[in-house]
């Protein structure tokens, strides 16, 4: 069908998916480090970090799980999911707490 993608994705996964594509391929281009790297710097400065500068590190660092998650979520079972679901909520709700102070 036209517009539809060699993945069967349409509508809003399609899009996501076109739009995934170049920073995808430019994660992969990166050495291996680089990635790890950067999840750690957030994942530090989110637990060591106070007020909205820890917020805001954990914020992106689920944001950024909950992208990869999406894409991949067709390819997951059932334990895949409820894992990359709660670990978007455990960081999200711990991106809240810094912020309202009770972390």
């Amino acid at each position: 069908m036209p517009g539809e993608r060699a993945t069967g994705s349409t509508g809003l996964r399609a899009a996501v998916e076109r739009w995934s594509a170049a920073p995808v391929v430019l994660l992969h281009r990166l050495p291996r480090w680089t990635l790890l790297a950067a999840v750690f710097a957030l994942l530090v400065l989110g637990m060591a970090g106070t007020g909205w500068a820890a917020a805001a590190g954990l914020f992106v660092l689920a944001l950024f799980l909950a992208w990869f998650a999406y894409l991949n979520w067709p390819a997951l079972e059932a334990p895949g999911r409820l894992l990359r679901v709660v670990a978007v909520t455990v960081l999200a709700g711990f991106a809240v707490a810094r912020i309202i102070g009770r972390f």
